[in-house]
């Protein structure tokens, strides 16, 4: 009897949409020469392998009404580590699954085996890790000094034996170090593969949810600086946190993308040493340059991340332009907005800049998306081009709108007394941000208009 030929399907390794055929490009999400030609399992080999090896059947399902569903207070589990307790919404949730990205050699490794360090001692732990040997992972920990003798370790990439290793041994938490190296026999491409990445992942939070076990899975990051493997990966997961960092600092930002039971856009920093990576208790001093002088195009901007007030200090650089198209360049900044912005300041702040070249940044290498930073960024720039410096004292916040006006932002209450806390004496906000009880030793001047607050300066 002559065997039916493998049936094949095409996978975006972008987005994971699946085709009959090879295409130029997905359908889906638009990605060029990203379709690869993957393996379907039949039907019948998938129920009999994931009934042999995962060791639990899936329970009847039923209809309830909302009013029946009994809330209960989700228990938090601390990590060890406050600043990653943080961003995960103050510790660990029971069943959660945490995708944790980051370029290679950030320190992912690191932070995880110094927070099994401390969850070890009142939860058993295990440890998978397919890109290191054990004596690697024992040889860290010996190297960070870290009390890691109940910490139980597992050197295995396929995903049906680890599995059933958990299900037998039934840890609490578990790390899979990373994703990208474990496969399924399910699928016959290779580790890495859009079909495996996605049916491992499948798996093993099926495992989680069923077996109420704390997951994180480790993933590695594109030179485009997302996750790699399809997108469905960060669908399927409960919190996607970002490990970044520059090359030639020694700190560590964690940034929490999702999470379904926190805050997202929280931060976490972390400081590099020999002895693992240390908790940043005031970010605030991290990221400011503390100038003995005030100098041109430097202002403090108040931001937040997540629920954490946070000061950087925004710095611009007007120069003459002698090319016939001014250079708009920013780092940190949305380059868009800046153009936008500086449009709004030619036309309501009477100041023209079509003949100069503009350079925004953002000390230390953080990034700010939120809006809030448009007065401190004109400020900045006002400050560069008549070269004349702004007070160190000096706190700014509050969004610009395009017919001039100093729009409110959130959390105003919070930044202010960040700035106090920092030692400020001065601060520029929106006069909607304006607070009802005045600051003891703070001197707040709420504007209305753009024009109101260059005057100030």
């Amino acid at each position: 009897m002559l065997k039916s030929k493998p049936k094949t399907t095409f996978a975006c390794s972008q987005c994971g949409g699946q085709f009959p055929k090879w295409t130029g490009n997905c359908s889906a999400c638009g990605a060029w020469n990203s379709l690869n030609e993957e393996m379907l399992p039949s039907p019948n080999a998938v129920q009999n392998k994931l009934g042999r090896h995962t060791g639990f059947a899936g329970e009847q399902s039923q209809i309830q009404h909302i009013a029946n569903i009994q809330l209960t207070v989700q228990p938090r589990i601390s990590t060890g580590l406050l600043e990653l307790d943080r961003v995960l919404g103050s510790g660990l949730v029971l069943g959660s699954v945490i995708l944790l990205g980051g370029d290679p050699g950030i320190g992912k490794s690191t932070l995880l085996i110094q927070a099994l360090s401390y969850l070890s001692q009142h939860h058993s732990v295990l440890y998978v890790t397919g890109e290191e040997s054990l004596q690697q992972v024992a040889q860290r920990a010996k190297r960070l000094e870290l009390s890691a003798d109940k910490i139980n370790l597992l050197a295995e990439t396929q995903i049906e034996q680890i599995l059933l290793l958990a299900n037998h041994h039934q840890p609490q938490i578990i790390v899979i170090d990373s994703i990208q190296t474990v496969f399924t026999e399910l699928f016959s491409s290779a580790p890495g593969s859009v079909g495996q990445v996605r049916e491992s992942a499948a798996q093993l939070v099926r495992f989680a949810k069923h077996t109420n076990t704390i997951l994180f899975l480790v993933g590695h990051v594109t030179k485009e600086g997302t996750i790699a493997g399809p997108r469905i990966l960060e669908h399927m997961v409960d919190t996607v946190l970002y490990f970044e960092g520059e090359q030639d600092s020694r700190y560590r930002l964690i940034r929490a993308i999702k999470n379904r039971f926190g805050a997202v856009n929280e931060l976490g920093v972390f400081a590099m040493t020999d002895k693992g990576l240390k908790e940043i208790t005031n970010p605030s001093a991290l990221f400011l340059s503390k100038h003995t002088d005030a100098v041109p195009g430097s202002v403090t901007l108040a931001t937040m991340e997540g629920t954490r007030p946070l000061l950087v200090e925004v710095q611009a650089l007007v120069s003459q332009s002698y090319g016939q198209n001014p250079r708009r360049l920013a780092q940190g900044l949305d380059q868009n907005r800046l153009s936008m912005l500086l449009a709004i300041l030619q036309r309501h702040g009477n100041v023209s800049i079509y003949d100069q070249d503009v350079f925004a940044n953002i000390a230390g290498g953080i990034k700010i998306s939120e809006t809030a930073s448009d007065l401190a960024l004109l400020l900045a720039i006002i400050s560069s081009l008549k070269n004349k410096p702004l007070p160190n004292d000096l706190m700014v916040f509050g969004e610009v709108g395009l017919a001039g006006e100093i729009r409110p932002v959130q959390g105003g209450q919070e930044r202010l007394r960040e700035a106090e806390k920092q030692g400020y004496k001065k601060a520029i906000v929106p006069f909607a941000n304006n607070p009802k009880a005045a600051f003891k030793n703070l001197e707040i001047n709420a504007v209305k208009l753009l024009k109101d607050a260059l005057s100030l300066c």
